[in-house]
């Protein structure tokens, strides 16, 4: 596919209410075109760009970005996070994000490995905030919540039931009791961090064979959408300014993981330089969709329009 044939230049952003109104891209949405509203959710957007047969098996994907070994057997993400108890359970407050380094996470880990292997499975730790459990090919893998699903919400509400149910929640309660009394986290807490005390078990399934995107490439520090763009063959780079200077049509650039304001300030400029000479694609995680024209600047007439 060349440069003309190709989709607009995308740029994927946090949900629209994020951006007040001085915020400049407010000023550009009023002189795009409106485009039918597109997916919400980042699991949603992952999906509305990748086609992969039989779901989307975070573990399997991110596992073989990482360490290049998945094929073979069953994968599930185990995030560390942070959960806190409420009169009414436990609310997940964090995932994937604790500001580990890897021999802490790999302290944190060592008393969990046992656990994990009396139960038949691999508990590995492919890099600090990401956690893999290998299990058999031939194991059925539990129906868990993404983390964007969860977070906030009653632990319990998301973990699967019936009897096969019941084995993850044993599991999961003998984890969380373990790092609650890990020294690990008095060490933390004397630094002002959240506790490492529970894991996060989600995207069960095996390495697909084949992913389909009609993406040229991506640019993104996300690993889930880095590890969908290698297995679909299509070029992929890490967030910095000159790829976002060198982006082109087809292309996605990722944002949507960031504050308005860090937009604004670190990444405006070089999105509006490609405004004026490209078509570009707003689509924003909570739906909302423009595109915009290098012509379009001219439209003074909507300056007072949202």
């Amino acid at each position: 596919m060349d440069a003309s044939s190709a989709a607009p230049l995308e740029v994927w952003l946090p949900d629209l209410a994020r951006f007040d109104d001085a915020h400049p891209i407010r000023a550009l949405l009023r002189k795009a075109d409106r485009l039918p509203p597109g997916a919400k959710g980042y699991l949603a957007g992952l999906e509305a760009h990748f086609t992969v047969p039989g779901g989307l098996p975070a573990g399997a994907l991110t596992r073989e970005l990482m360490a290049g070994d998945a094929e073979g057997a069953n994968w599930l993400c185990a995030d560390p996070a942070w959960v806190q108890p409420d009169l009414n359970g436990a609310r997940l407050l964090a995932c994937g994000q604790m500001q580990l380094d890897m021999d802490e996470a790999q302290a944190f880990a060592r008393p969990l490995k046992p656990v994990f292997g009396d139960a038949g499975m691999i508990l590995e730790v492919s890099s600090p905030d990401h956690w893999h459990v290998r299990l058999p090919v031939d194991a059925p893998t539990p129906t868990l919540a993404a983390p964007e699903q969860a977070l906030g919400e009653d632990l319990y509400q998301h973990l699967p039931d019936g009897a096969d149910g019941r084995r993850w929640r044993v599991l999961l309660n003998e984890v969380q009791v373990l790092l609650h009394q890990h020294p690990r986290n008095a060490e933390r807490r004397t630094l002002g961090l959240p506790p490492v005390n529970s894991l996060w078990l989600w995207g069960g399934g095996t390495l697909p064979s084949l992913v389909r995107t009609p993406l040229r490439g991506v640019i993104s520090d996300d690993v889930l959408l880095g590890a969908l763009a290698t297995r679909a063959g299509i070029a992929t780079l890490k967030r910095t300014t000159q790829a976002v200077d060198a982006s082109s049509a087809g292309w996605l650039v990722d944002l949507q993981d960031l504050p308005a304001d860090e937009i604004a300030a670190n990444w405006w400029p070089r999105l509006q330089a490609q405004v004026l000479k490209q078509p570009v694609q707003w689509s924003f995680a909570s739906g909302e969709r423009w595109l915009h024209r290098p012509q379009h600047r001219w439209r003074f007439w909507r300056g007072g329009q949202r």
